[in-house]
């Protein structure tokens, strides 16, 4: 047992005396914009944590900054917990895997630094497989999540000579990235979907969006292509039954997540303001994580509606005894839309369906504009199709 131990500490030195020879600490853009770090917080999803500690021992090791590594999970870049890491008394944060959703203006009292993880994969398995499955001409809209949008981009090259190929953008996301709540709307004449990823969570979120466009999941792990299904009808119909239950709720629960930035304060100001002039009474509640269990102890609140993540809704719902609605299902409780027959997945849209969403332009502070940048020869002869949002500076990455 002991020298497993040794054994284990030898790998872990050889380790980092690797990336120490590849990447010199003292010499990180990081480190050179701001020599000032005294205690950098390092952030990252379950596959990278590891090189996360690697990293945070490197930093202990080579200079004299006190790092620490955050071990709460972290299911997304909605996850990024600047509140913490200040608690905590960091200076500086940074957050691996996931694209900059938060702007790094907007993180409280702390600088951000956004590390993106591009994962590399056998395209040439990836371009053979659409190839061999779909006859020249077909319309393909390409999607996948951030990790692997730079595999996607060079994969829609190669096929825009045979096919009509469309990397959708949803703005502030990057072109050809969906979250698991946030995706865009396609066109009809798309004949399908190609999402490149493992899991089916991201890829549900374009399929709820586009009930009537076939959707296919590229493993890249695997190298399994596979036609997938998702129950449109079932879905509607259990979260319309939760939306009936709520409408005559007079006791509400407002839970804000507080998981990162989950929980945003202006949908909940904006589901405050709609119940008081119901006259409705309502509980706030704050919470990290949302468990059946913790619901039912508060036996006297009628609905819940949760500002956390709009999947839990979809997705676990019906497993509390009381209605657990999203934003928008609580505003089609409180007349405030109608019932949409396509669901909308625009949580995080800039040109969302209305101000219970985080990037609504009600909910952004006023800001000077801004140019766009322009990158020289950005026309690669892809198609690139948006939503229907337009672009604003004040979200996602901040151009230097």
């Amino acid at each position: 047992m002991f020298a497993c131990v040794i054994a284990d500490i030898i790998e872990r030195r050889k380790k980092i005396t690797r990336l120490w020879n590849n990447m010199k600490v003292n010499e990180l853009p990081v480190m050179q914009i701001y020599p000032q770090i005294s205690r950098p917080t390092f952030q990252a999803f379950h596959a990278p944590l590891d090189n996360t500690l690697s990293l945070s021992c490197l930093f202990a090791r080579f200079t004299e900054a006190d790092t620490l590594v955050m071990g709460d999970v972290t299911y997304g870049a909605c996850c990024v917990d600047d509140f913490t890491a200040r608690a905590l008394g960091a200076d500086f944060m940074v957050h691996y895997g996931h694209s900059c959703l938060i702007p790094i203006d907007s993180t409280e009292g702390i600088k951000m630094l956004y590390v993106f993880v591009d994962i590399q994969i056998d395209t040439a398995h990836f371009l053979d497989t659409l190839r061999f499955n779909f006859p020249p001409g077909h319309s393909l809209a390409l999607v996948s999540t951030i990790q692997f949008v730079a595999a996607l981009q060079a994969a829609s090259a190669e096929l825009k000579p045979d096919y009509e190929v469309l990397v959708p953008q949803c703005r502030p996301l990057s072109p050809g990235e969906i979250l698991g709540c946030t995706s865009p709307r396609l066109e009809k004449q798309v004949n399908a979907i190609i999402y490149l990823g493992d899991g089916r969570f991201h890829l549900e979120s374009i399929m709820i969006a586009n009930p009537d466009i076939p959707a296919y999941r590229y493993d890249p792990y695997s190298k399994v292509f596979s036609q997938e299904y998702y129950d449109h009808e079932t879905m509607r119909a259990t979260r319309l039954q939760a939306i009936e239950r709520a409408r005559s709720a007079q006791r509400w629960g407002l839970i804000l997540g507080t998981l990162g930035r989950q929980g945003n304060p202006k949908i909940l100001e904006h589901l405050e303001s709609r119940l008081e002039s119901l006259g409705r009474s309502f509980t706030r509640v704050l919470l990290s994580e949302i468990f059946p269990g913790k619901l039912e102890l508060l036996a006297d609140v009628d609905a819940w509606v949760q500002i956390a993540c709009p999947r839990l809704s979809i997705d676990w719902g019906t497993a509390f005894s009381k209605p657990l609605l999203s934003p928008y299902e609580a505003a089609v409780a409180l007349q405030q839309v109608e019932w949409q027959e396509v669901y909308p997945m625009d949580f995080y849209s800039n040109q969302s369906l209305g101000a219970w969403t985080p990037n609504h332009p009600d909910n952004q502070p006023k800001r000077p504009s801004r140019k766009p940048m322009q990158k020289a020869g950005s026309d690669a002869g892809q198609q690139v199709r948006s939503c229907g949002c337009e672009q604003s500076d004040s979200y996602g990455c901040q151009p230097e």
